[in-house]
């Protein structure tokens, strides 16, 4: 029997709002792996940030014809316990003062927080 690591990083990087085609798959990845019981957090940076303003996500689907919208998909991964993190750096410079955020979203944490995932035997990352 092979062990697995019970810790799951995913970083957030080419999943952005105007590609919408390449947001679905991390948030599935994402519930896949809490459904297995594995901790979850994934790191939105840079432009992935505006996926957690409200009303950004809940607007679009990954493909055409697709009922599920990626806020849908978010949702889905938050309900299984996945954590979504904001680099606050790129909040700082890319989410206006008067826009509001998702409730789902768990807070910032700076990149050394996903370097020091990366770095951590105990933690598998992906990155998106």
């Amino acid at each position: 029997m092979s062990e697995h690591r019970s810790k799951l990083a995913i970083l957030l990087w080419s999943a952005t709002p105007e590609r919408p085609q390449l947001c679905a798959t991390p948030f599935v990845h994402a519930a896949a792996a809490a459904a297995f019981d594995c901790e979850v957090e994934i790191h939105f940076a840079g432009p992935t940030v505006r996926l957690l303003v409200a009303g950004v996500a809940d607007s679009l689907r990954p493909w055409p014809g697709v009922d599920t919208s990626i806020y849908q998909m978010m949702r889905q991964a938050t309900n299984l316990g996945v954590s979504l993190r904001a680099c606050a750096m790129a909040m700082g410079a890319l989410v206006g003062r008067d826009e509001t955020l998702i409730p789902e979203c768990a807070g910032t944490a700076a990149a050394s927080a996903f370097v020091d995932r990366a770095l951590d035997p105990e933690w598998a990352t992906l990155v998106f």
